[in-house]
């Protein structure tokens, strides 16, 4: 994933003072770009919106997309703070040793400046995107080096700067540290250097460390967090934690990604969602569509209920001009605007979770279309003669749904033995005399996905917002032989409730979440 950021990150001069506590940044990054509203295009941008509930909403760009006027006009009025993508990253900004070039990074600077918008710089140390001469220095003179670094870009653009990404990506998935000429030169050291050098280079500006993977709670997260706590113990300049939120709709959604955030917050820390995009494998369809919106909704939800969450950067607003499809071939759309620059329903979702409705692009931002599924594991054996899926339903729309004519598809492989099967729902809130379930062999059989059980409802209606609530269900073959869940489609072993993209709901026949086999 570290590919992820040959795309974008940085940030610039020319904007106006840097702003002390979290909601002042927050406000500060926020602060009132000239506003598509003004146009008469719809009620209020992103950013403004944003700035209503304290906090900001800016987008990624970089110096070749900056020739496009009809993309600049966007990027100017809907945001209100930008990220260079990769013009104050090392290779670009000192590409000889002691030669240093600020003229790409000046100019997003300068926009974010005629456009009253903020900049997030982006990035001082990162072990990837580095001149050859870095990995090529003894170690002894590493440390010399990547101080004089910091100290040039961050006193070139102290005062236009509201915030850097000081290091970038430190750690492995598994949450060791991750190799680069800055760990094997200095240890872990090398972040606690690298944060004071900043803080006394530009005192003013927020100083983050930034990931990806972390957005949710697991060992990267966890190692995140150990990190952070041990530099504030040190007294280590530290303001905040960067999430960069890099999401796909078949992977699903962060574990806990609220409860994560608010872990942090509660040492002292900002946070903030520094990179966010939702790809999808190609082509796009309603069920993905509706999946990615989901998902720009909770996170932008979910940024909301946690005080020190001060804002959100899409890593671009346009699929014109994502990174995605030259780093994950096959995915792509993962933007919230369209590559003719026309929104998309994952705007509509991130309008509506900021309180100012659907933005006109065309979705109600409710009905069908807004439900998804959620699952858990309820067996602790992945090879017995059960299958025990926990289901459940969310309405993540603007609108009462009802599930009359709604299905629900889990996939699993049925293995040897009988082909007849017994199901049955153990226990729901909405009572499982309201809930079908039946398995049905599939019309072209793959492999973990020959089968699936589908369940259906009755007379249920969901409002806004709500949730069946948990349906416990199971089902076995009429003469108990075993399955092997370990390879089937549908199969996960989390045990708490989670998006689940590999089980699809049907509306009325229509795929409208998660993805078929």
């Amino acid at each position: 994933m570290s590919s992820m950021k040959r795309c974008r990150h940085d940030r610039a001069r020319g904007i106006p003072t840097l702003l002390a506590g979290a909601l002042t940044l927050a406000l500060a990054l926020a602060s009132g770009p000239a506003t598509a509203a003004q146009q008469g295009t719809h009620q209020g941008t992103l950013h403004e919106l944003a700035v209503a509930q304290g906090k900001y909403f800016g987008s990624a760009t970089d110096n070749p997309e900056l020739t496009d006027a009809a993309y600049t006009a966007l990027l100017g009025s809907e945001f209100g703070q930008i990220t260079p993508g990769n013009s104050m990253k090392w290779d670009t900004t000192e590409p000889v040793q002691g030669q240093f070039d600020f003229a790409k990074g000046d100019v997003i600077t300068d926009f974010a400046a005629q456009h009253d918008q903020t900049v997030r710089g982006h990035t001082l140390v990162w072990h990837n995107q580095l001149p050859g001469w870095v990995g090529a220095l003894p170690s002894a003179q590493v440390e010399a080096a990547m101080t004089r670094h910091i100290t040039e870009e961050a006193t070139h653009y102290r005062g236009a700067v509201a915030a850097w990404d000081v290091v970038n990506e430190p750690f492995n998935e598994d949450g060791t540290y991750r190799t680069s000429p800055f760990y094997t030169a200095m240890g872990t050291g090398y972040i606690a250097t690298a944060l004071r050098a900043a803080h006394e280079a530009d005192p003013d500006a927020k100083l983050y460390l930034n990931d990806y993977n972390i957005e949710g709670l697991g060992a990267k997260s966890d190692a995140m967090y150990a990190l952070v706590t041990e530099l504030l113990d040190e007294g280590v300049p530290l303001d905040g934690v960067g999430m960069q939120a890099h999401l796909a709709v078949q992977y699903g959604f962060p574990y806990q990604m609220q409860a994560n955030m608010q872990r942090f917050a509660d040492l002292g820390l900002d946070v903030a969602v520094t990179e966010l995009d939702v790809r999808m494998q190609l082509p796009a369809d309603a069920a993905k569509s509706a999946t990615q919106s989901s998902y720009y909704q909770q996170v932008t939800e979910a940024c909301l209920a946690v005080g020190r969450c001060v804002g959100i950067t899409v890593w671009d607003y346009t699929d014109k001009y994502s990174w995605v499809p030259s780093t994950f071939p096959g995915e792509g759309a993962a933007n919230l605007y369209d590559e003719n620059l026309q929104p998309k329903p994952a705007y509509s979702a991130v309008r509506t979770a900021l309180g100012g409705g659907d933005g006109g692009d065309g979705g109600d931002g409710g009905g069908p279309a807004a439900l998804k599924v959620q699952y858990r594991n309820s067996d602790s054996s992945a090879g017995d003669n059960q299958i025990k899926p926990g289901l459940q339903l969310v309405n993540t729309g603007a609108a009462a749904v009802g599930l009359s004519d709604v299905k629900v598809r889990y996939w699993f492989s049925a293995g040897n033995g009988a082909s007849t099967y017994n199901t049955w729902c153990d226990w729901s809130p909405i009572g499982c005399s309201a809930v079908t379930h039946r398995v049905v062999a599939a019309d072209t059989p793959k492999a973990g996905a020959d089968h699936y059980l589908e369940v259906g409802f009755g007379s249920v209606g969901l409002a806004p917002g709500a949730t069946t609530g948990e349906i416990q269900l199971r089902l076995n073959k009429t003469d108990w032989s075993t399955f092997d869940e370990s390879d089937d489609y549908s199969y996960g072993r989390g045990t708490s409730y989670a998006d689940a993209p590999r089980i699809a709901v049907y509306v009325g026949g229509e795929r409208v979440w998660g993805i078929e086999p």
